[in-house]
């Protein structure tokens, strides 16, 4: 549990060696030049990143969330927010992958699996953020097509991605009438916002997704005729995992900001001596490192609750989701607390770090909705042992 095998460390090392080479040197000038590098990352598509956990036999890597979660902390190591747009990424692949149909599988996950084809998740609405059940996009059903009508708000690589997975009300108000559909970018109707202007994540697009009569074959609903109503269900399986990938985002960029931190203190002199001789900067580091191996720790049981189908991964991924995206924002903090006004300029990467991070405790669902879902489990646990 707690080593790597050769095989993992390779995993590891290769993420390692990738980001190091084609993200890190890069991350200041695209954050500031608020430049999305799709070429950097169809080049960690040919590494095998691009569906990691999608089935061998249509393209994907075939590997466990736990080596994910590994490959996601050395990713984000050299850039967060480059980390994270591929999580979302490997996200709406294996929703394809996993409840497409043999036909959608073999027509999409190769192209997504090579990054020819970038796809975003298109499921919180302007009205429709936390509760995601009330969302109002619709699609209506044409004789062989559906209609889809809504917008979708702060998409991840809107305008740029070519496939969106969008979630669309096909039924009932509430869960159960909602449906999932593939949708391409240059169908008509399909339209986007202006890019956000953002806190952090700038070296990727964020803007609505627009629906105005937009026409999809009936066979673009994901899952096919038996996929309709369940759109909600594959939403809220594809956010476990996604909610322990932006976990481990955060401990990446949060284990940079502590390694600068180390140096920093180690190389600064004041009081007559190196910081890092002084008992509260220990201190603190102290508190970093363990919050850096106790996320590390949540997140590889995490994972393994969810490559193992454990009853207990939805709350297990909550958990990791709260703790981790928290704890490592502290650490993100503390490491430019440590460096004091050289901390606040951007030179030094600290600012961008805090600022990419910030974003992982509102996203694939916020952190207070991760206590509803660990306190309705608790709850149930409590009955149950009556």
């Amino acid at each position: 549990m707690f080593g790597l095998n050769s095989d993992e460390r390779v995993i590891t090392e290769t993420a390692a060696a990738f980001a190091a080479k084609r993200l890190a040197p890069h991350a200041l000038d695209w954050d500031a030049e608020k430049h999305f590098p799709v070429d950097a990352l169809r080049e960690a598509a040919e590494l095998g990143m691009g569906a990691i956990y999608c089935s061998e036999e249509v393209g994907g890597s075939g590997l466990r969330r736990l080596d994910a979660v590994r490959i996601f902390e050395e990713l984000a190591a050299a850039d967060p927010a480059i980390a994270s747009f591929i999580s979302i990424h490997n996200m709406c692949a294996w929703m394809i992958d996993t409840y497409g149909t043999p036909e959608q599988r073999k027509k999409w996950v190769p192209s997504l699996a090579s990054m020819d084809s970038i796809a975003s998740y298109c499921l919180t609405e302007p009205g429709a953020g936390s509760d995601a059940s009330a969302l109002r996009t619709r699609a209506v059903r044409d004789g062989d097509s559906y209609v889809l009508d809504g917008v979708k708000q702060f998409i991840s690589g809107a305008g740029t991605s070519d496939v969106y997975v969008v979630m669309a009300r096909t039924g009932v108000d509430g869960p159960r009438g909602i449906s999932t559909f593939i949708v391409e970018k240059d169908t008509p109707g399909l339209s986007f916002g202006p890019n956000e202007a953002k806190m952090g994540w700038n070296a990727q697009p964020t803007a609505q997704v627009i629906l105005e009569k937009v026409r999809v074959p009936a066979d673009a609903m994901l899952g096919g005729a038996d996929g309709e109503g369940t759109g909600f269900g594959i939403a809220m399986n594809g956010l476990n995992g996604g909610r322990i990938n932006i976990a481990a985002c955060s401990l990446g960029g949060a284990r940079t900001a502590h390694e600068k931190a180390a140096g920093y203190v180690r190389d600064r002199e004041a009081f007559g001596g190196s910081l890092l001789d002084e008992p509260t900067i220990r201190f603190t580091l102290a508190d970093m490192a363990t919050s850096l191996q106790t996320s590390r720790m949540m997140l590889w049981r995490a994972a393994s609750a969810l490559d193992a189908d454990d009853p207990g991964k939805v709350e297990l991924c909550a958990m990791a989701k709260l703790y981790v995206t928290d704890a490592c924002y502290d650490v993100a903090d503390s490491a430019l607390q440590l460096h004091g006004g050289y901390g606040y300029l951007k030179e030094y990467g600290l600012e961008k770090i805090l600022r990419d991070l910030r974003v992982h405790r509102i996203l694939e669902g916020t952190n207070e909705i991760m206590r509803v879902v660990i306190g309705r489990a608790e709850a149930a646990r409590a009955r149950a042992a009556v």
